[in-house]
């Protein structure tokens, strides 16, 4: 239930989405509050990324209803969508190899005017640390945490609205993931309502409150994020789940022994 002094940004009602006979999403139903940051956990299949590319209208929805900024999505194409402040980073996402940092960014960052796309810039370049020194280098010459941070830097010096970040630190060395998520750590306090879709549950217990479970394409769990172990837990020991050859053993999913 939404705070009196918050507005409800994202509304999802017994959602369905998914690719030809696969159904991705099968009766979700949740909303976010202005300001609110919410981790989506679970393991592969059970459709996280396909929440969040439904929010972004990259997939349709086959039946239910999908609002943002009180808006229906079935009004709202991607394109419009980025224009109202939605920002969605996509798992694995990278840099154009061939452009510099610094033109990364500028893509990245947006802004109405020049005067506020200087001011973005400024502020992603601050974000990236020691990165800043090597504007002018090629993307292609980054490590993958690296260009992952530029990334994740350039999406929040956007100023997003809403902000869907998939799987932000997959593939990354401990290090890297860490600078990611202190990169990420930013949001909080804002007004940015944000998705950070996970496998981990020790990457988001501290920069989200609140947990979403997904299994099935629904949601099993709702609440505070201290309590999702035990349902994820219970998920993992008794209930199968997942498209077929998908695995993920239990570590995976409450710490990141699996990357060390």
């Amino acid at each position: 239930m939404a705070r009196a002094d918050r507005v409800n940004v994202l509304e999802l009602r017994d959602v369905r989405a998914g690719y030809g006979p696969y159904k991705a999403l099968n009766g979700l139903t949740f909303s976010l509050e202005e300001g609110e940051t919410i981790a989506v956990l679970g393991r592969n299949g059970v459709g996280k990324s396909t929440l969040a590319r439904v929010c972004s209208a990259l997939v349709p929805v086959t039946a239910g209803e999908v609002r943002v900024f009180g808006t229906s999505l079935r009004k709202s194409p991607p394109s419009r969508l980025a224009r109202a402040g939605v920002v969605h980073l996509p798992e694995g996402v990278g840099l154009f190899r061939d452009l510099s940092i610094e033109e990364n960014l500028r893509l990245r960052v947006g802004g109405h005017n020049a005067a506020e796309r200087r001011e973005r810039l400024a502020r992603a370049l601050a974000g990236i640390g020691p990165l800043a020194d090597r504007r002018r280098a090629k993307a292609g010459e980054l490590s993958g945490g690296q260009q992952r941070l530029v990334a994740v830097n350039g999406a929040i010096a956007a100023e997003p609205r809403l902000f869907l970040a998939d799987e932000p630190a997959l593939g990354l060395s401990p290090a890297a993931a860490d600078d990611v998520y202190e990169a990420l750590s930013e949001l909080r306090g804002s007004h940015c309502a944000s998705i950070i879709i996970e496998t981990r549950l020790g990457r988001v217990e501290s920069l989200c409150e609140r947990a979403l479970v997904m299994n099935g394409g629904t949601a099993a769990f709702d609440g505070p994020v201290g309590d999702a172990r035990h349902v994820l837990e219970n998920l993992m020991q008794n209930i199968p789940s997942g498209r077929p050859g998908d695995v993920v053993d239990t570590p995976t999913l409450f710490n990141d022994e699996a990357e060390r």
